[in-house]
């Protein structure tokens, strides 16, 4: 059996996306679609004392229709990085595993410069999932040129992988044609995006911001709160 999930990379995403990531042989990130403005793609939620806030990243607007994710350029005119980091520092320094994972942010927005928003998020993203103790395999769909569109190249990619299993996000049943891959031989599930509440350091308790909340608020715990919980595990500190 191999699993596999494909999905356009985010910044900084969520714990659901490393949920999924978790839960498959190999991750495939679906760079060479086109890229969408206002979107996940360079954007992502922090908690404040405020309320929940967006940080985006500048990125280029193209006149190119069709412009791919991976050809997606970063506006360096703007000191974005510096603007990110002090927006965790501000927000999370007094949450309790800040600054054991602080080098994280030393490590993404001081220690290089970045030209294209594909690569930031597909760094950032393994970065973290080692972190987390996350072995999958991670693919880029670039280097697999493949063609067709929605779940025509889904099943395409996943032939190409020897996927027997495909895991999708549930957004994803408003195009998904399941006969297609009954007919591929590939077994089609749903990922269930249900977790248990961490304790934040601001409120209310709001789940869909970045990965960051969660190392920040739980450190060590944080696979507790996106998968372990399911298994029966126990929180480290419990122990």
């Amino acid at each position: 059996m191999k699993k596999i999930a494909i999905l356009q990379s985010n910044y900084l995403p969520w714990k659901g996306v490393f949920d999924m990531i978790h839960q498959v042989d190999t991750f495939v990130f679906l760079e060479d679609v086109k890229y969408t403005e206002h979107d996940w793609r360079n954007r992502n939620k922090i908690q404040t004392k405020d309320g929940v806030k967006w940080i985006t990243v500048p990125v280029n607007h193209s006149k190119k229709i069709d412009l791919k994710i991976y050809e997606a350029e970063i506006n360096d005119k703007i000191n974005w990085q510096r603007k990110h980091y002090n927006a965790f520092q501000l927000n999370y320094i007094k949450a309790p595993y800040f600054k054991e994972y602080k080098w994280i942010l030393e490590d993404l927005y001081k220690n290089k410069k970045w030209e294209h928003i594909s690569n930031f998020n597909i760094y950032a993203i393994k970065l973290i999932a080692k972190e987390l103790g996350i072995e999958t395999e991670f693919i880029n769909s670039v280097d697999l040129n493949i063609n067709g569109i929605k779940d025509d190249r889904i099943i395409e990619i996943c032939k190409k992988l020897n996927a027997t299993h495909y895991l999708s996000g549930p957004a994803a049943k408003d195009y998904i044609v399941p006969e297609k891959f009954e007919r591929a031989n590939i077994k089609l599930e749903y990922i269930n995006y249900e977790y248990p509440k961490y304790k934040q350091l601001h409120e209310p308790y709001n789940q869909f911001v970045t990965i960051l909340d969660l190392l920040f608020n739980c450190g060590h715990n944080s696979p507790y709160y996106i998968w372990g919980w399911r298994k029966g595990e126990l929180e480290y500190d419990t122990l």
